[in-house]
């Protein structure tokens, strides 16, 4: 059953689709889709072209909108909108590790995820055009992963598109992955310096995270272990306008104090406090742990998260066990 409400300048309606775990046995398991349909309000009785919209990740649901943000005002001018959660994220049959377990061992896991590949994504999406478009072609945009999606989806089935707008995914003719990372890697040393060198203070901050995710184990609300590795990748942040100011934001608070987990007194530790608002935790995660990523390391060339500071020769010891950040 379909249900719609609104939002400041928009109808949304929640829609839902059920479609064959394995689109080549089509009177198999099924799993359930869902989608958000959003039109603009002063346009929603009328009929307008349709744009299915395919997140990245690959492993997101698509974004929620709050009224018109971001591009969806531009795409709402004109179309009638499709925010679909791909399989096995959001709202449609997530595969994640809740549910994962329910399918059996690793084996019989890896299987499963077989069938929620860009393909299966695309076949699903043909069946979900078949119903609201009444079979007229849609547009598809495709951003990062969801891109891959709108490539595979003009080689699979060209016939329900009338355009494919794709944003950062667009995959190489004849390069390999690890060229694409070699380019890459230039960039975000210089995106990394240029952050530092706006936020000095974050590099003693990023180097006790990173210390303290080598002493203790860590675990997000997902349920995921916070490693070194995994809190670099805090610097994707890097690569948007404003991500910069986010990640100086997210690091300044990534401890907080709790009565089990008191901080050291040692005059360093009493120096972070000052400066940088630390706090510890031995449960409650704070900002840092609420992201599923974890963040970019020190200055290009220094070791991640092991350097004592620069300012100090004294190296702040280790946390108690019971501390927790992040």
């Amino acid at each position: 059953m379909s249900v719609s409400y609104r939002q400041p300048g928009v109808v949304l309606t929640d829609r839902r689709f059920t479609v064959p775990l394995d689109h080549a046995d089509p009177t198999g398991e099924t799993i359930e889709l869902y989608a958000r349909e959003v039109v603009a309000s002063d346009k929603a009785r009328q009929d307008l072209p349709w744009l299915v919209y395919l997140q990245g990740g690959p492993g997101f649901g698509a974004q929620r909108f709050v009224g018109r943000q971001a591009w969806l005002d531009r795409a709402l001018k004109e179309y009638r909108v499709l925010l679909l959660d791909q399989r096995g994220t959001g709202s449609s049959t997530p595969a994640n590790r809740q549910t994962l377990p329910l399918r059996g061992g690793p084996a019989e896991q890896a299987d499963y995820l077989a069938r929620f590949r860009a393909d299966s994504i695309v076949r699903d999406c043909e069946l979900v055009r078949s119903e609201v478009t009444g079979g007229a072609p849609w547009t598809v945009l495709g951003q990062s992963f969801g891109g891959f999606c709108a490539v595979t989806y003009l080689s699979l089935a060209p016939e329900g598109l009338a355009a494919a707008v794709i944003t950062g995914g667009l995959p190489s003719l004849d390069a390999h992955a690890d060229d694409v990372y070699r380019a890459a890697y230039p960039r975000m040393e210089r995106k990394v310096a240029a952050h530092y060198a706006r936020y000095p203070q974050d590099v003693e901050r990023a180097r006790r995270i990173a210390e303290h995710l080598l002493q203790h184990e860590v675990t997000l609300p997902n349920g995921y272990r916070l490693g070194v590795e995994a809190f670099q990748t805090l610097g994707i942040l890097l690569g948007s306008g404003e991500g910069s100011h986010r990640l100086h934001f997210l690091l300044e608070d990534a401890f907080v104090p709790t009565p089990r987990a008191p901080l050291s007194p040692t005059p360093s530790r009493r120096r972070s406090r000052a400066s940088c608002r630390t706090r510890h935790t031995p449960s409650t995660p704070s900002s840092t742990s609420r992201s599923t990523a974890g963040t970019t390391g020190p200055p290009p060339g220094r070791r991640s998260g092991c350097a004592p500071s620069s300012r100090s020769s004294t190296r702040p010891r280790p946390s108690r066990a019971t501390d927790r950040c992040c």
